[in-house]
């Protein structure tokens, strides 16, 4: 879904451009997570991929935009200690965020900054720790998630790919659903099924899989856009 050279505000094209086929399936991606938790309704999203590159913190940014629009107060947090990229998709700042609120015990002042979507707010990563892992399974930290989902009608969660490290498994045991977003192009078969194992060894409910970059008929653009999400 994302474009080669699109940087900041240019990847989100709920935004930007909101009558076009992409933005439409970020609608459609909504509806269908709305209809996957009738039961009872998420307060909490992570969202994560299988490895680096695969439109995972786009896809995200787009969906928290289309959730706003519903007039749903949405906190978007990015708990990517690693490679944090929200805040620049947002164009905003990063010298406080997650970690400061984590790391300071006593705060229950949420460092959250406007995104220039109404009813969307952003939490940055704030100062990257040498110890993401520790800090993201730290009692601390659920409380900081408790926090948040106090604040929101939703919380969304951006984390590192979940082969690569262990903070996603970490946060999809403290969240209400998880989203594993892929690449048509680039992601491998069986590093989706490892991905989707690791998931569930650690009893994540797995929402569904959103496909990046399907190539879609130009016939049918009034109704189908280069994303869909798949039950698991």
């Amino acid at each position: 879904m994302s474009k080669n050279g699109m940087n900041g505000r240019d990847r989100l094209i709920t935004f930007s451009n909101p009558r076009s086929p992409i933005a439409e399936a970020y609608r459609q991606l909504r509806t269908n997570i709305q209809f996957s938790s009738l039961d009872k309704p998420l307060s909490s999203l992570l969202v994560t991929s299988t490895s680096p590159e695969e439109g995972k913190s786009t896809t995200l940014a787009n969906l928290a935009v289309v959730m706003a629009q519903t007039g749903s107060k949405i906190i978007l947090a990015d708990c990517d200690l690693r490679r944090p990229s929200i805040h620049s998709i947002f164009g905003l700042g990063n010298s406080a965020g997650l970690t400061s609120l984590v790391l300071d015990s006593t705060s229950r002042q949420l460092p959250l900054q406007e995104s220039g979507v109404d009813n969307l707010f952003v939490l940055p990563s704030g100062p990257l720790p040498p110890n993401p892992s520790e800090l993201l399974g730290s009692r601390r930290m659920g409380e900081v998630i408790d926090l948040l989902k106090s604040e929101a009608d939703l919380v969304l969660f951006d984390s590192p790919p979940v082969i690569a490290v262990t903070d996603a498994a970490i946060l999809a045991t403290r969240v209400d659903g998880v989203l594993l977003v892929v690449n048509a192009g680039r992601t491998k078969r069986e590093l989706a099924n490892k991905a989707k194992a690791l998931l569930e060894k650690v009893n994540a409910n797995i929402l569904g899989v959103v496909l990046n970059n399907v190539k879609f008929d130009s016939s049918l653009h009034h109704y189908y856009a280069d994303q869909g999400i798949a039950k698991k």
